[in-house]
């Protein structure tokens, strides 16, 4: 695990802890992060997990059993505490967990999510890419296609999970779900759209994005 702190010059807010993990399980991730947010208090710093996961199913609080795997292809389902439906994460993907205490940054539920769909945005922009937001399905579309799912917890004015990129994966997996509840949701990434850029690169580069966005 590498750990380094990025200030945030000129804002009186004490700097973001940033903690790349490499591959790690989700269900002992998402325990830490709930125990994180429990823990900390006003004086806690914000953090930012950088990672990757093993192939895994997860089933937002919302999930609904039509959207699941329609056949089993032993890729584990893990039912969380995030909103949304489901979506699946695997080697390949960048997931950025943003442990955040919302009300030190004056920050809602919907400003957030504009904000951290903006920085996925930012750096397709910069390789070229025009992406886009939509309001009725957060996340980060390339044409009609998926690229970028996001799903927060909140709690007691603080929020953890995040944003998962997809960069260079398997994409099987999500032809056997209905993607975040969007029955024939296209799915793409940063390979099919030509940018070779490995994950850990690219990770780096969003959270770059992820911190701009949040000054």
């Amino acid at each position: 695990m590498t750990v380094r702190s990025a200030v945030r010059a000129g804002t009186g807010l004490p700097p973001i802890v940033i903690r790349q993990l490499g591959m790690v399980e989700y269900e002992p991730t998402w325990r830490a992060m709930q125990e994180f947010t429990a823990k900390r208090n006003a004086h806690t710093p914000d953090e930012f997990w950088v990672l990757q996961h093993p192939p895994v199913y997860t089933l937002g609080v919302a999930g609904r059993a039509e959207h699941l795997p329609r056949a089993d292809n032993g890729i584990p389902v893990i039912r969380i505490d995030r909103g949304g439906q489901i979506t699946y994460h695997g080697p390949g993907q960048v997931v950025i967990y943003l442990l955040l205490d919302m009300r030190r940054l004056g920050l809602s539920v919907r400003p957030l999510v504009r904000r951290m769909e903006q920085a996925v945005i930012d750096l397709l922009d910069g390789y070229g890419v025009a992406a886009q937001g939509r309001i009725d399905a957060p996340g980060v579309y390339v044409n009609v296609a998926k690229i970028a799912a996001l799903g927060l917890r909140i709690r007691s004015g603080c929020c953890y999970h995040g944003l998962a990129f997809n960069v260079d994966m398997d994409l099987a997996p999500f032809h056997a779900i209905n993607p975040c509840g969007y029955p024939g949701l296209e799915v793409t990434q940063m390979r099919d759209l030509g940018i070779t850029d490995p994950p850990e690169l690219v990770g780096a580069r969003l959270t770059q994005h992820l911190l701009q966005a949040l000054r």
